[in-house]
């Protein structure tokens, strides 16, 4: 042999091996960003919807706040009605690419303009 002892296919693999890391890395903050995203915008819509139908009564606002938020595949956690104001906090799961994938949660308030 001419005394080649493989240090080049170590530091390649190696290399190899951090860029992979950094891929799955990248991976797991896009997705997390992305479903965080769709949970405000499920946050927002919803808000938005069950202030439409605040005079209709909590019940009814919060039952199309939730319609919304299930149509952005996100769940309504929470939904008050202060006349008619609506505060709404949304939880959108978590793609199964980051571990221990937990929730992304949201919160959004819409209303008539108070000015």
């Amino acid at each position: 042999m001419n005394g080649d002892r493989g240090a080049a296919t170590a530091l390649s693999a190696i290399l190899v091996l951090a860029l992979l890391s950094l891929l799955v890395l990248v991976l797991q903050l896009g997705a997390a960003t992305i479903a965080r995203h769709r949970a405000e915008g499920a946050a927002d819509l919803a808000a938005l919807a069950a202030a439409a139908h605040a005079p209709r009564g909590p019940e009814v606002a919060c039952a199309r706040a939730a319609q919304v938020a299930d149509g952005m595949r996100a769940a309504v956690v929470e939904c008050r009605l202060a006349g008619w104001n609506a505060r709404v906090t949304v939880e959108a799961d978590l793609p199964p690419v980051v571990p221990l994938a937990g929730k992304a949660s949201a919160r959004a308030h819409a209303g008539p303009d108070g000015g």
